[in-house]
């Protein structure tokens, strides 16, 4: 999406807010808050500022488990 003119955080909002929203879904995933489920992906860097952050995902928490990539050789 960055790709075609938009902005980091316009494609971030695009799948996690918006997307929630369109699937009528926006009070129980989209955002970080109390009460909503969430998974969450962790990376280095700022993907606001370098999208491309998003290919290198430290780990992944889904229902409170983390998970990790294993180590590379």
């Amino acid at each position: 999406m960055v790709k075609y003119g938009m902005t980091p955080a316009q494609a971030l909002r695009s799948v996690t807010v918006s997307g929630a929203d369109l699937l009528g879904l926006a009070d129980q995933i989209g955002t970080v808050e109390p009460g909503k489920l969430a998974d969450l992906v962790a990376m280095q860097g700022n993907p606001l500022s370098d999208i491309k952050t998003l290919e290198s995902i430290n780990f992944v928490m889904k229902e409170g488990v983390v998970f990790k990539r294993p180590a590379q050789p």
